[in-house]
């Protein structure tokens, strides 16, 4: 086929600009994403030749070589791994499939100096696009690969100018070559020549000594070879860790926590688990794809197995090596095999405990993983009922005790008043309006602490978790409010049965004109300030979460119940108001006012909003009206 030629992506070459026009200093990590990818392709290669046998079927060399030539300037990484077809070539090296990197590239395109080297890295690391950087290194770069099982060889080359050129190639074997046409050491000031072996070596010892397949200079391996999680935790440093970790997940910054667990008896396996110090930036997608590299003998089975760690952790990287599992294990015999569950079990204990001691001995880095993965592990209650009291005690909420800090469930309960039988909160869009909330007003006046729960999913949270420590997690948007010591709760109780009977003319009167969208009107023990806001039933949906379900499904929406503050003056007139005439239709229009003042307050939004304002004019007019004659009289 003759040579093609197709322009990059407009995110590809903005990238591209970024590489070779940056400041970033540590521009030898080209050969560690050169040698990560070559690993990978070895990886799959074995991978797939357990049902395709024939592909290692001529005693194929699993390996990668550097090849320097100092005369020419280049520098060739050779692996022997599963190689690409011609699309596959275009496919993962022309374009960047990955939504937002546009957007982020704009971005670090027009900070400083500092902040571009800083959102390089970055871009680099959430995206996977280290392949990229060799042109930090290079003015041009050429790719040879053939795929496993085929014949045809496929050559890529490119100068970064905005395009690159596809076009047949020959190649003896499977695999791939990329050759680097290295820039002058004059051109780089500072920067090591990469065609020199000492600094070759250095660089592969430095970030790559742990991988799996022997990284070849002339006839020199570089590397040590011995899987890092095969090693005591004791005898690897936090840096071999930290770069064992940006090997397997293509971050460029240092993990947040390692946890490392070895595990001999009646089951064995190495266990290395990283949590990232940011979120991906796909994590909360419907296609993340979540899982660790399981191992059976040092050999890959599965590239990223979602089996061996529940959905709620699926931020975390790593590799599990068991011996004792079969090497033709499916993904379907993973899903139902009682070692992999009992695996699975030991794994959940592992990172929780090791979260709750992150949690203990450095609250700061502690709050750094929960700003970064907390709504991940907020799913977990409805996910794992065995572990749902642990996990509670990982959780960080914002609190009307604190204006900055963040509270834990138990330091919630030792600042609980007494008589106080449950644990409060509110969910709201953020904390801005849930303080604003009517619903808060009785619990400021008897200085009893809620929760601020301002994530989606915290409503599925207070639904599955339900209790802690035999305290009942009870909103204070929903039910009854009843507050204080026994004494107080009593006499509250009497006053409130007192003023229904006498407003029961008022009560059913608006409950008349409302029935449609309310299913109950009556007093409040919650308000102090406000005339009136709406509350749920214990069982009925949060304003948030039915607006939230609205948008899935053309569900009707669900009626509320209106309370009152009988000694806020507005009510208090109105009572007055159907006492003197119950027919008065000017009630129906106030009733109105008031269900569309509470549904404002807790920020919802009305349902007839000309409507409500055709009201407010008129009431106005009434006002205006009713002062001039005043005047003129």
């Amino acid at each position: 086929m003759s040579s093609e030629t197709y322009p990059f992506r407009a995110e590809v070459q903005q990238l591209l600009d970024l590489m070779i026009h940056s400041l970033y200093s540590h521009k030898e990590i080209f050969l560690r994403e050169l040698i990560s990818n070559a690993s990978d392709a070895l990886d799959r290669l074995r991978f797939e030749a357990l049902t395709r046998p024939e592909l290692l079927s001529e005693g194929v060399k699993l390996e990668i070589r550097l090849e320097v030539d100092e005369a020419a300037r280049t520098l060739i990484v050779h692996d022997t791994g599963i190689g690409m077809s011609r699309q596959e070539l275009i496919d993962n090296i022309g374009t960047i499939a990955k939504s937002g990197t546009r957007e982020l590239a704009e971005k670090i395109g027009k900070g400083k100096a500092g902040d571009k080297e800083e959102g390089l890295t970055e871009l680099i690391g959430q995206f996977g696009v280290g392949f990229y950087s060799s042109f930090m290194v290079a003015d041009r770069v050429v790719v040879v690969t053939r795929r496993a099982g085929e014949k045809g060889a496929t050559r890529w080359e490119s100068a970064s100018t905005g395009e690159f050129e596809v076009a047949a190639a020959e190649r003896d074997s499977q695999g791939t070559s990329v050759t680097l046409h290295l820039k002058s050491v004059e051109e780089e000031q500072g920067i090591e020549d990469f065609t020199r072996e000492q600094a070759l070596t250095r660089i592969v010892r430095r970030y790559s000594d742990f991988i799996a397949y022997p990284v070849v200079l002339g006839d020199k391996t570089l590397n040590s070879m011995k899987p890092i999680w095969e090693r005591p935790a004791s005898e690897v440093t936090p840096e071999e860790h930290a770069e064992f970790y940006k090997h397997i997940s293509h971050d460029w910054q240092d993990p947040l926590l390692t946890i490392s667990q070895r595990a001999e008896g009646l089951l064995e396996y190495r266990a290395l688990l990283f949590v990232p110090a940011e979120a991906p930036f796909d994590l909360f997608y419907a296609g993340y794809e979540a899982g660790l590299k399981l191992y059976v003998r040092r050999v890959l089975i599965v590239e990223k197995s979602p089996d061996l760690l529940p959905r709620y952790l699926r931020f975390l990287s790593g590799v599990i090596d068991s011996p004792d599992l079969p090497l033709n294990v499916s993904r379907e015999m993973l899903q139902h095999d009682r070692q992999i569950r009992q695996i699975r079990k030991a794994l959940v204990k592992k990172v929780l405990d090791g979260l709750a001691e992150l949690k203990e001995k450095d609250p700061s880095k502690y709050r750094s993983f929960w700003k970064a993965f907390g709504r991940v592990l907020k799913e977990g209650p409805s996910e794992d009922y065995e572990n749902k009291d642990r996990i509670a005690e990982l959780f960080l909420f914002e609190s009307s005790h604190h204006e900055e800090e963040l509270s834990t469930l138990s330091e919630y309960v030792s600042r609980m008043k007494e008589g106080q039988e449950a644990i409060y909160y509110l969910t709201g869009a953020s904390r801005a309006a849930i303080e604003s909330s009517p619903h808060l007003e009785a619990f400021r006046a008897k200085g009893i602490e809620v929760l601020y729960l301002t994530d989606a999913i915290d409503e599925l949270l207070a639904e599955s978790l339900a209790e802690y420590q035999g305290k009942k997690l009870k909103s204070a948007g929903k039910g009854t409010v009843d507050l204080g010591t026994a004494e107080e709760k009593e006499e509250k109780k009497k006053e409130l049965d007192e003023k229904t009977r006498a407003y029961q003319g008022l009560l059913g009167r608006i409950q008349k004109a409302l029935d449609d969208r309310v299913k109950e009107v009556r007093l409040s023990a919650r308000l102090t300030a406000s005339p009136a806001c709406l509350v749920g039933a214990e069982n009925d949906f949060s304003p948030r979460l039915e607006e939230l379900l609205k948008r899935e499904t053309d569900r009707p929406r669900q009626r509320r119940i209106l309370e009152l503050n009988p000694d806020h003056e507005i009510v208090r007139r109105l009572e007055e108001m159907v006492e003197s005439d119950a027919a008065d239709e000017k009630v129906g229009e106030y009733a109105e006012l008031l269900y569309g003042y509470a549904v404002l307050a807790e920020g919802s939004e009305l349902p007839d909003p000309a409507a409500f304002a055709r009201r407010i004019v008129d009431l106005m007019s009434q006002g205006l009206e009713s002062n001039a004659r005043g005047i003129g009289g």
